[in-house]
């Protein structure tokens, strides 16, 4: 068994392990019984210990909530073992409150037919990572339940390069750095993130800025860990909130849209690069998506140009 943190949770540890899984699935599964360490009932609170042997029972994927619909995909690479796709500006990975459906899953149980890993459960069968709404890029499917496995592994271990690029507005403090501020739910608004120094969960993020214009800059980051909304926490905290981002960068985009003109369409995030092990062959795969065409007209608006 993987050591976990002293005095760390079964369900917290479990959730890091598993990061398509949410917690509340982690405690449902242990309040059923699916969840035994050394062969005995446990409560989510169990501090795990070294040697212990920890048994998830995963349940059968319900097939009848999250339906098939025929949603056209950007297929970067697709195999027996895992899909990776190209995910679009403005569609939502899985269905949750507000987007029953016309989601990513819907779209990939209709492109790939049954063949994905139920461990997501029912909602988001086959879904290892996740990306915003409005944040474009790389984003990989598992097609099966190994597969789904190995690649959460890698996900859990930091084993998984994940490079984002942004537009952020104002100036970087410094051509490149390392962000390291820990992240918890913000204490009064429970839909945001915010660093905090007490608690949280140690986060991560390496960047370098691609281009510095007079009102933006253009960056790339790298995500050593992977806590929720972490790049836009990130460069708010920097003072460099990502264009278009009204939750972590509404003053700073509201007098950049007055002083230049510019109306981003949405937050100027994209994963652009994510290199990874197959899940069955264990061999490095690096895969790259394009700029999209709104964040190629936000750098040209600017004046930042780049070779198409």
């Amino acid at each position: 068994m993987e050591q976990s943190l002293p005095q760390e949770r079964l369900d917290t540890f479990l959730r890091a392990k598993f990061p398509a899984v949410s917690r509340g699935t982690i405690q449902w599964l242990l309040g059923e019984g699916r969840i035994q360490v050394n062969g005995r009932l446990v409560k989510p609170s169990h501090h795990p210990r070294a040697g212990e042997i920890i048994c998830i029972s995963w349940p059968e994927p319900c097939a009848d909530r999250a339906q098939p619909e025929n949603i056209p995909l950007s297929v970067l690479y697709e195999d027996e073992d895992m899909l990776v796709v190209n995910k679009p500006v403005g569609l939502v990975v899985h269905p949750a409150a507000g987007h029953p459906d016309h989601t990513l899953v819907n779209a990939i149980l209709h492109h790939c037919a049954g063949q994905l890993s139920g461990i997501g459960g029912v909602a988001r069968p086959g879904i290892v990572h996740r990306l915003d709404k409005d944040t474009s890029g790389c984003l990989v499917v598992a097609k099966n339940d190994p597969a789904h496995l190995k690649l959460s592994e890698q996900f859990a271990g930091r084993q998984v390069q994940k490079v984002y690029q942004a537009i952020v507005c104002g100036r970087m403090p410094r051509t490149s750095g390392e962000i390291e501020v820990s992240i918890a739910r913000h204490p009064a608004l429970r839909q945001r993130m915010a660093v905090t120094t007490k608690g949280g969960r140690a986060a991560h993020t390496s960047y370098r800025v691609l281009q510095q214009a007079r009102d933006v800059a253009w960056v790339e980051m790298q995500l050593h860990t992977g806590r929720t909304h972490q790049i836009r926490v990130h460069l708010e905290h920097l003072g460099c909130p990502v264009l278009g981002d009204l939750v972590y960068g509404r003053r700073h985009n509201a007098r950049l849209k007055q002083s230049s003109g510019y109306n981003p369409p949405r937050q100027l995030l994209h994963a652009a690069k994510l290199a990874l092990h197959h899940p069955r062959t264990q061999q490095p795969m690096t895969f790259q998506s394009p700029l999209p065409e709104d964040f190629a007209i936000a750098l040209d608006f600017f004046g930042i140009h780049i070779e198409r």
